[in-house]
């Protein structure tokens, strides 16, 4: 509790990135995602915590930590976000903004990486439910494209589990800046 308020009293000054950034030129709205988790870390209920964040035109537009029980946890915050990122998709398109296809997701787990891309199953997949293998058909089209990027430049790493000031103070202008 201690540090959640030492939290909110040190960015008090602090709100939501607002500002688009749009390149000379841009016809098409741009989408990036990030997703992340910190598998079973905490060893005191042995909660595995997932992570994800969708920018529009550089601006935080949808983002979500849940803790969860698993040990797909990076496939799964992967999965979710590709379902928000088809949300977004059809109502910038409903609106008649065109959006740059692929979409770019950045994801610091190679294993999450590898499902997203292959529909073979084994043992340690098979237990995954149908609702989050739409990722392959995703990647296979071309629609989204899943990329490594490792913990230290994961942007999603200060929602997903505790990091260094240093961390946090490296990804939060990505989505925050003083009021």
């Amino acid at each position: 509790m201690l540090r959640i308020i030492k939290f909110v009293l040190d960015t008090a000054t602090m709100g939501l990135k607002l500002v688009p950034t749009f390149t000379k030129g841009q016809l098409e709205w741009r989408l990036l995602g990030a997703s992340d988790s910190d598998w079973v870390n905490d060893k005191d209920n042995r909660k595995s915590i997932m992570a994800f964040i969708l920018f529009l035109n550089g601006i935080p537009i949808l983002w979500r930590s849940i803790a969860l029980s698993t040990a797909d946890a990076e496939y799964i915050a992967l999965s979710k976000l590709a379902r928000e990122i088809l949300f977004v998709v059809q109502i910038l398109h409903s609106l008649g903004i065109p959006v740059q296809t692929s979409i770019t997701v950045h994801v610091d787990n190679m294993g999450a990486i590898f499902m997203s891309e292959n529909a073979s199953s084994n043992q340690r997949t098979r237990h995954i439910d149908v609702k989050h293998r739409f990722l392959i058909a995703l990647t296979s089209e071309g629609f989204l494209d899943v990329v490594f990027t490792n913990s230290a430049n994961n942007t999603l790493d200060g929602l997903s589990k505790n990091v260094s000031k240093e961390v946090y103070e490296r990804h939060t202008p990505k989505f925050m800046a003083d009021k």
